[in-house]
């Protein structure tokens, strides 16, 4: 065998990031019925994807063509949607690919990035991925952010982006006014991730601050609020100035036709998913008081579409565990801060009595 060139040091060191098993790939290892399972453990809506979007798909005829590297339709729509400019807007295979393409654009080997764990893991695992070095200013007890921590984090450690999603992926906490002010002054690209920002009380998004600002990034995604989570569409507003070297190293073709169709469908039917969303928001505060209700859980209140829960006297894996031999689906992270915490995708009301059934169960 020839003495081969080694892959890189860091990329062989690095965890694996732990995605959410498919459905069927679970059911299988349960040994349920895929029917069976209540999924309520990767914040996808329970309502899956709107009429419209599914219309779109079955009329697809351009799937044998390439799709339009800018995404120019689709982009057209969301700057109608939102009221922001076409010229800030780029479209992504789901946020995921937003996030990565936005280190790209700024990352050299050794380049820090702050976060402030717990958080979205992918942060970090791009991060690394591309040879950043990762900063991380931990949440206080209340998964509140500790300013004056991250300023001085900024202040030492020189990073170049601050990632923050609001609201946060596990705990649901929205970020406030005054607190997104204080960090878009420090010297550094603030980028929110707001892929849970429809489920929040209406006005909160920054999405429309990014033309004025020169160092904010917002992200979106059609996965929670657009159902759309299979066919993986996000996008992005990037400040002007930004948008010519994002064009540069974005992939041609990353969003597929059947994906750009979907999502022109979603925003064409913008009443169906405010009425999916409003079920979403009444389900996520029964689910918050049935859980208050049970002695052993202390769920924490959310402005998302799913509930983290601290497990009080037993052991969190093991409740996960036990809750899927019952064919129910909750995230538990192995980390030593949620450790003894489960979190829970709002689901259907029916989903709901099962959870809260099989909890009294267990």
């Amino acid at each position: 065998m020839p003495d081969l060139p080694p892959i890189r040091p860091d990329v062989a060191e690095m965890p694996p990031y732990k995605p959410v098993l498919p459905f069927d790939v679970r059911a299988a290892q349960l040994g349920l019925p895929v029917e069976q399972l209540v999924k309520l453990d990767a914040n996808e809506n329970p309502y899956g994807m709107p009429k419209a979007a599914r219309r779109a798909l079955a009329a697809l005829k351009m799937g044998h063509i390439y799709p339009d590297p800018q995404t120019r339709r689709l982009r057209r729509a969301l700057s109608e949607f939102h009221g922001v400019p076409f010229e800030n807007i780029v479209v992504g295979a789901g946020a995921d690919e937003l996030i990565d393409l936005t280190l790209r654009l700024f990352l050299q080997p050794g380049d820090g990035v702050l976060v402030c764990p717990p958080t979205f893991g992918m942060y970090e695992f791009d991060t690394r991925l591309n040879a950043g070095r990762v900063i991380a200013v931990p949440r206080r007890a209340d998964f509140s952010l500790d300013l004056e921590a991250i300023a001085a984090a900024v202040a030492s450690e020189k990073p170049k982006l601050l990632f923050l999603a609001t609201p946060n992926n596990p705990d649901g906490r929205l970020l406030t006014s005054e607190e997104i002010e204080r960090l878009l002054a420090l010297p550094v690209y603030v980028v929110l991730d707001e892929a849970y920002i429809e489920f929040a009380p209406p006005g909160r998004s920054m999405i429309r601050q990014v033309v004025e600002r020169e160092n904010l990034v917002v992200l979106r995604t059609f996965s929670k609020w657009g159902g759309l989570a299979g066919l993986r569409v996000g996008y992005g507003v990037f400040p002007s100035h930004l948008m010519p070297h994002l064009w540069k190293i974005k992939p041609p073709y990353n969003v597929s036709v059947a994906a750009e169709a979907a999502a022109l469908a979603v925003l064409a039917e913008p009443d169906e998913l405010a009425a999916r969303t409003r079920l979403i928001i009444a389900e996520r505060e029964r689910l918050y008081r049935r859980l208050q209700a049970i002695p052993w859980l202390e769920p924490y209140p959310s402005q998302a579409n799913f509930v983290l829960t601290r497990v009080l006297g037993r052991d969190a894996k093991a409740l996960q565990a036990a809750l899927a031999r019952r064919g129910i689906l909750v995230r538990h992270f192995a980390t030593s801060r949620l450790q003894d915490h489960i979190r829970i995708s709002v689901g259907k009301p029916e989903h709901t009595d099962a959870l809260i059934f099989a909890l009294q169960e267990v």
